[in-house]
């Protein structure tokens, strides 16, 4: 069963970048037709989808963070990245990662729930200062 564990910084000052990892156990990232996906949950506000990146290591981000957001992979490490840049106290959410197996192919499309077959816990992630 895969197995998914988030990482990184519990607080980050305004205008800084965030930065946090994904570590994967029991898939590899770059087995067919994975791909590996990051979410955040604001505190009283609905799930947003963030970005993923597919196994070919294409990578695919969602309106409205895309322009100060990355996703990357250390595949060696079998490690999926994000980084926020120029936070904002907005951006205090909880960020997940997950696997999604879409019955497509499904490049550049949001996720629908029911494509998710693995979760992370989340990690707290407050920006202040």
């Amino acid at each position: 069963q895969v197995q998914l564990q988030e990482s990184g910084p519990g607080l980050v000052k305004p205008s800084q970048t965030l930065s946090l990892t994904c570590t994967v156990s029991g898939a590899s990232i770059t087995t067919k037709f994975y791909y590996w996906s990051w979410s955040r949950r604001p505190p009283g506000r609905d799930l947003e989808w963030i970005g993923y990146i597919a196994y070919s290591g294409t990578i695919y981000y969602g309106p409205s963070l895309k322009s100060r957001t990355s996703i990357a992979w250390d595949t060696s490490k079998n490690q999926v990245t994000l980084q926020l840049y120029n936070v904002v106290p907005e951006d205090t959410a909880v960020y997940s990662c997950a696997r999604v197996e879409p019955p497509y192919f499904a490049l550049g499309d949001p996720p629908d729930p029911e494509w998710y077959t693995g979760w992370g816990q989340g990690i707290q992630v407050t920006v202040s200062s």
